[in-house]
């Protein structure tokens, strides 16, 4: 009989030597989620399944389809988890590269575009030029925290309201923004920090996060 996802997964697991409450914490669920899939009642996204790959050092694809080699073949970068559509909405998923990290607090020089440190996997960003961050830094807490990913579409324009990843004077920062005649307000969501406020002159660039993936 033909292997389910949820077959997939068990395996995966069992393979690792891993409880399910232990895989079920490095996928971010509660371990009746994990159960759920792998009883086949539910279907994990593809952030959930690259979440199980890496856990299990299985190949996500593999876990999607049951196609290909179950663990990466010799040569294959470690650090990318490419799949190839979303069991949930039928999408296509792509590889979004992570490139270092963006603060949420005052602004600093820490996001280098040309390196690229990792991948993530989504199933709804349509942007080639799409990228995502991980966040240091707590003045977006608790909606966006310390650890957490951001994915940053460039082509999208900004509105005030957006959360946005803004270079100002070539440093950086996450926040949400309000623009207002030639000055564009920097406000951050834990109001233990103050808003700042730039002019626009001043701004290299302000790109929209278009989705926050939670650290686990």
């Amino acid at each position: 009989m033909k292997m389910t996802i949820g077959d997939r997964i068990r395996k995966a697991r069992e393979e690792k030597e891993m409880d399910q409450a232990t895989l079920a914490a490095k996928a971010g669920v509660v371990t009746r989620t994990l159960q759920r899939w792998e009883k086949g009642e539910q279907t994990p996204d593809g952030v959930a399944i690259t979440k199980l790959a890496r856990a299990t050092s299985v190949q996500a694809s593999w876990i999607l389809t049951g196609e290909g080699d179950m663990f990466d073949p010799p040569g294959r970068p470690s650090n990318v988890y490419s799949l190839p559509v979303s069991p949930r909405t039928g999408n296509p998923l792509v590889d979004i590269p992570l490139v270092s990290q963006v603060r949420g607090g005052t602004p600093a020089t820490v996001f280098h575009p040309d390196y690229v440190d990792d991948y993530v996997t989504v199933d709804d960003v349509r942007d080639p030029q799409a990228f995502a961050l991980t966040v240091t830094g707590e003045s977006m807490a608790p909606r966006i925290e310390e650890g957490d990913v951001v994915i940053v579409s460039p082509k999208l324009e900004p509105q005030s309201g957006d959360i946005c990843v803004v270079r100002v004077n070539g440093e950086d920062t996450l926040k949400k923004i309000k623009f207002e005649g030639s000055y564009l307000h920097l406000i951050p969501l834990n109001p233990s920090f103050e808003p700042i406020t730039v002019k626009k002159k001043e701004v290299n660039f302000v790109w929209k996060v278009v989705k926050v993936i939670k650290e686990v």
